[in-house]
């Protein structure tokens, strides 16, 4: 564990197979009562230059549930950006009122570029399309609470797989235990063919589907639902061909089995019928929920409260 301490979280790709079992059983041992103040005299800056509020929401209630202090802004139109202050500026400015800074930027690369310029761990709330590591870390807790296990599992992944940085950051992960995947999206949503070919040179099984119901074969132990981002499409055109296009219901649970869960980042727009709320095979909320104890994990961890 000490070797979290004082580091940057800015990618999967920066984490081995331990790293992530360290995140996962220190977020339970948190969610089960330990490390209680582990952010005591611990002072944590929150950037949000993009909306956000189960993560911006999730980090600060972490920081005050352990003891620690959180300062910082959700609207980049209060920021010294706005007077035409750069990136960089700002952050070698704010790393020297914190112990660690909670990033959150539409560009790619925009957490990577300020843990070069700040003197206090950064951590990676999400740039653009590209990754959201502390979103996978609660999957990751959230999926192994539910099965006990994160080895050998069947993981649908369906939505917007494109611009979705949430899918892109899961699939990596899970590929490191060894699932078996199946990607489900329109035709102009697919996953990047990039993460595809990583996929292929590490030898992990996955198939493409255009809808869930042709993966019913697969009994699915997970599908993971995410919206269709209006705000990464360029054209307004593009993004009302491909909207509204995929709904889970009673009938898709149904046609997948029983024993499949539905996950999903959040926030939903209407890809999961409120009706499959009710059903046992509804987890995304607690999922939402165990954003809590684990972003708990991960600032006690590189701020050295937890060793």
């Amino acid at each position: 564990m000490s070797s979290f301490k004082a580091r940057d979280i800015i990618s999967l790709r920066d984490m081995t197979t331990q790293d992530l079992w360290t995140v996962v059983t220190t977020a339970g041992e948190v969610k089960a009562g330990m490390h209680r103040g582990c952010l005591l005299d611990k002072t944590i800056a929150s950037l949000f230059f993009e909306p956000s509020t189960r993560t911006r929401l999730s980090f600060e209630s972490a920081v005050v549930k352990s003891g620690g202090s959180v300062f910082g802004f959700a609207d980049p139109g209060s920021s010294s950006q706005k007077k035409g202050e750069s990136f960089a500026d700002s952050i070698r400015t704010v790393t020297g009122y914190c112990d660690a800074m909670v990033i959150r930027h539409p560009v790619e690369g925009a957490a990577r570029l300020a843990s070069e310029v700040a003197s206090v761990p950064v951590i990676n709330a999400g740039d653009g399309a590209n990754q959201h590591p502390t979103q996978t870390f609660l999957d990751l807790f959230t999926i192994y609470e539910e099965f006990g296990r994160l080895e050998n599992l069947k993981i649908g992944i369906m939505g917007d797989l494109k611009y979705g940085r949430t899918v892109h950051s899961l699939t990596h992960a899970m590929s490191l235990f060894d699932a078996e995947m199946v990607f489900i999206s329109p035709p102009s949503l697919k996953m990047p063919s990039n993460i595809l070919s990583d996929l292929r040179e590490k030898g992990v099984s996955f198939r493409t589907a255009d809808t869930p119901e042709d993966a019913s074969d697969m009994n699915l132990d997970v599908l993971y639902v995410t919206r269709i981002q209006k705000e990464r499409f360029g054209d307004p055109l593009e993004y009302k061909n491909v909207a509204h296009g995929y709904r889970i219901t009673r009938d898709t649970i149904s046609a997948l089995g029983e024993q499949v869960r539905i996950m999903h980042p959040l926030p939903r727009v209407d890809e999961i019928a409120e009706e499959v709320d009710s059903t046992p095979n509804a987890i995304y909320f607690t999922q939402a929920h165990n954003g809590v104890p684990t972003r708990q994990a991960l600032l006690g961890l590189v701020t050295g409260g937890i060793n």
